[in-house]
């Protein structure tokens, strides 16, 4: 037997009937709808690094030792996931608790990044400690079946929103409504997205492989095709500054000139050990916070994707959940170490999902494409976001088929679904939408003279979760995590 044949047999290929071309195809495609996130979360990062920067080192320094870190962590969490757990989801530093960890924790409330990389690794710890039990799967087991069932939908229309906004069609109205619909004719971009968008809809309908990677690349290269041909168009089509660094520096410096030495982010993350008795309470907290954010949006993630791949049993729940559950848990607490924020499932894995991709090897892909990245990190930054979110879009539509499998005519599931469904997207957070759920699920259960269905363990969860956000909603100075 040779090595691909063991390969085959150690990620199951012939129980998912599946091959390496469609597992690695589906690879590249999570791959390059995730690759962002090696360019955003430097950028959010950062500013929260310079407030008290690693000495002898500036803005641009501290950018690249951040992508750098950023793929490593996301290896090591995605490792796991590959080989352990043998699922085919990608793992990277989660948008929006970056966010939280730059400007809520480290600029807001004026927590040294060193500390709070601390509450991080603390973090990571609980959750493995909580994954090797299996604590976090019971706790996910209890969730609502209408929520379970109703993740994926919301995950739909929340990725929908999300790639619709990135692409200009979909753009920010203040007044009464908040949102409307981009002017095509005044947002040159919008009009590439869209374009691109049509192709990739049109290939995905007619059943040709790897459409979403073609969308993305080819809607890329029209980008900066505009870009370096057209005049005034540098600034419009390409990564911000991109351009402007590759005529100061050369193309190959731009993709050689990396700083790929992150000890001064370890020396931190040790400093902010330290430093964590200095001010306990405010340390919990943010502990707390980072804690039960990303569990939910894990737990969330890894249901939605996988009832897209058909992963889940007749109660909504995924087999052997602990594994890829331990996966973001090591990546977290690597993370933590080499100096980035909590390392989530990422929901851009559905768009390899639907690709094809139904093992580990997926995920190992992934993970081999991250570590090939090292070599190029600026090259990555080429990749507009208007093209990247095309997936977001294609794969948003597809898994909007979850509200088939809710029962609409029991009120308690309608309601239920429908708030989880629809808080997603209009809070940017899948932790809100999850909670809408499980939240209304046994008031729901009473109101239709039914509460002796609901379980103690369901009680407790929806207790626990009205405390926190009493807590975080009251907290001195407005201190909300979601």
């Amino acid at each position: 037997m040779g090595v691909t044949d063991s390969l085959a047999d150690y990620f199951d290929f012939e129980t998912y009937g599946t091959d390496y071309r469609t597992e690695t195809l589906a690879g590249a495609t999570t791959f390059l709808a995730m690759a962002y996130i090696i360019v955003v979360n430097p950028v959010i990062l950062t500013p929260a690094i310079m407030t008290d920067p690693p000495a002898g080192m500036g803005e641009t320094e501290v950018l690249q030792m951040l992508a750098v870190v950023t793929i490593l962590a996301s290896v090591v969490g995605i490792a796991v996931m590959a080989l352990y757990a043998k699922r085919p989801f990608g793992l990277a530093p989660g948008m929006g608790l970056n966010a939280f960890f730059a400007f809520t924790v480290v600029l807001g409330l004026g927590v040294p990044w060193q500390v709070a990389l601390a509450a991080v690794f603390v973090e990571g710890i609980l959750f493995i400690v909580l994954s090797a039990v299996g604590a976090r799967r019971y706790v996910i087991e209890l969730f609502p079946e209408p929520v379970k069932f109703a993740v994926g939908a919301g995950i739909g229309i929340f990725l929908l929103f999300l790639g619709l906004q990135e692409m200009g069609v979909v753009v920010e109205y203040p007044d009464g409504t908040l949102v409307q619909l981009g002017n095509f004719f005044l947002d040159p971009t919008a009009i590439v997205a869209v374009a691109g968008l049509a192709l990739t809809l049109f290939l995905y309908a007619r059943g040709v492989t790897g459409s979403i990677v073609i969308g993305i690349l080819t809607t890329a290269v029209a980008g900066w095709v505009i870009a370096l041909f057209v005049p005034g168009q540098q600034g419009t089509f390409a990564p911000p500054n991109t351009v402007g660094v590759i005529e100061e520096v050369g193309f190959v410096a731009f993709l050689t000139d990396v700083q790929y030495n992150f000890l001064p982010l370890f020396e931190g993350f040790v400093q902010g050990l330290g430093g964590i008795t200095e001010d306990p309470l405010v340390f919990l907290l943010v502990v707390f916070t980072f804690f039960v954010v990303d569990f939910f949006d894990t737990a969330g993630t890894l249901i939605g994707v996988s009832g897209i791949a058909g992963f889940l049993d007749e109660d909504g729940d995924l087999p052997d959940m602990d594994k890829p559950l331990m996966a973001d848990a090591v990546g977290t607490t690597v993370g933590a170490m080499m100096g980035t924020s909590t390392v989530t499932t990422y929901i851009e894995s559905s768009t390899g999902v639907e690709e094809g991709g139904r093992t580990g090897f997926t995920a190992l892909v992934v993970g081999i494409l991250f570590l090939v990245s090292l070599a190029v990190v600026p090259l990555i930054s080429l990749l507009p976001l208007y093209a990247t979110y095309i997936a977001l879009v294609i794969v948003g539509v597809i898994m909007l088929q979850g509200v088939a499998d809710i029962d609409w005519n029991d009120p308690v599931w309608a309601i239920s679904a429908s708030l989880t469904i629809t808080v997603m997207p209009l809070t940017a957070s899948i932790a809100n939408g999850l909670a809408a759920g499980i939240l209304s699920y046994p008031l729901l259960k009473v109101a239709v003279g039914r509460g002796r269905e609901v379980t103690p363990g369901q009680w407790l969860l929806a207790l626990a979760l009205v405390g926190y956000y009493v807590l975080f909603f009251l907290a001195d100075g407005g201190f909300v995590a979601f």
